[in-house]
């Protein structure tokens, strides 16, 4: 039963990380107002592909919360109604949310299909949860966690729409990640005490000491990350996406900071290493984050020295969130207690 719960926390745990990559394609592409209203898309469940779609038109028929577009502005349907020859405003409502009334049927649909990742793993974490119920006498621990971890998706969801109703406000961007990261945390620790197998791990206190400020450094990362990020979305803006050598011609403080952490980050983590080598500690995920520290630097790199090429902003914000992951399961481990280390 273990085993087997156990794989689907993990088939889970992939659906949320899978999310995250959408929502970093999301990012990247500019696509974060694709569907400027929530829960829906333009008022409809499955979006419009042409702006005709978003039209008014005489004899057509609207259903309640409809959108369409006029005067750069958007309305909505107040009810159910058919149109007449001439537009009436009595049938329409303005939007009050905001006052963004772009349409772009490759942005909406990209926005679209991240929100239909969302809802598969909002509804994965459910069914972990109902068949969590299952160890409520045995481990009280694991249906609590499972429960806790339902009740982030749906915040992560209200999150989800005061980033769209704040039209990409950069500290609720930020916020948005530091959840979906918490969500992941509270997977993981479900995944890790459902776990009854015996580990070879032994317990050595400054590498849990390490270990935890490693992981702290990782969060800080990302947080920079996305101020960084923030000022080359500003840059696009300005500069146009055509001018990518010129994003970071002038870079701002937190750039510099974020570049110089990622040294900080790398030396911890190597000592880390060394620490679990010369110790025999048992901690082999060690191995994984070098290597992801290693492409994730590669990647920093390439943004900088190639000016951006495809994919490379996604990649470093994923490569980060698996980073995190892989830190705080090797955090878990070093707080179980087994043996002591070798001193020789």
């Amino acid at each position: 039963m273990h085993v087997t719960f156990r794989k689907i926390a993990k088939t889970t745990l992939a659906l949320v990380y899978l999310v995250i990559v959408a929502g970093a394609f999301v990012r990247m592409t500019g696509s974060g107002m694709g569907c400027p209203d929530w829960p829906k898309c333009f008022g409809y469940y499955i979006p419009p592909t042409t702006a005709e779609e978003l039209n008014w038109y005489p004899n057509k028929t609207f259903k309640k919360g409809q959108v369409i577009i006029v005067d750069e502005t958007l309305q909505v349907a107040g009810s159910d109604f058919t149109t007449g020859t001439a537009f009436n405003e009595k049938n329409w409502e303005a939007y009050t949310k905001h006052d963004y009334a772009i349409f772009n049927p490759w942005h909406t649909w990209v926005e679209f299909i991240n929100r239909l990742l969302g809802a598969l793993a909002g509804l994965a974490t459910l069914v972990l949860a109902l068949i969590s119920l299952r160890f409520r006498k045995e481990n009280l621990r694991i249906p609590l966690f499972c429960w806790l971890v339902v009740l982030g998706m749906g915040f992560q969801a209200w999150l989800g729409a005061t980033v769209v109703y704040s039209v990409l406000e950069p500290l609720k961007i930020t916020l948005h990640m530091l959840m979906a990261l918490v969500i992941v945390a509270l997977l993981l620790y479900v995944i890790f005490i459902a776990n009854t197998e015996d580990k070879k791990i032994r317990y050595d206190r400054q590498f849990l000491v390490l270990s935890g400020v490693a992981l702290a450094l990782t969060v800080a990362q990302i947080v920079l990350g996305t101020q960084v990020r923030q000022f080359v979305d500003e840059q696009v803006d300005l500069l146009g996406y055509g001018a990518k050598e010129l994003w970071l011609q002038d870079p701002n403080l937190q750039f510099y900071v974020h570049r110089t952490f990622s040294i900080i980050v790398v030396l911890v983590n190597v000592y880390l290493f060394a620490r679990v080598r010369n110790l025999d500690l048992g901690h082999l995920k060690m191995y994984w984050v070098l290597f992801l520290l290693a492409i994730e630097a590669l990647s920093g790199i390439a943004m900088y020295y190639l000016h951006f090429p495809f994919g490379s902003q996604t990649l470093h914000l994923i490569l980060a969130a698996i980073l995190f992951g892989v830190q705080f399961y090797i955090v878990l481990d070093a707080l179980k207690p087994q043996s002591a280390p070798k001193t020789s």
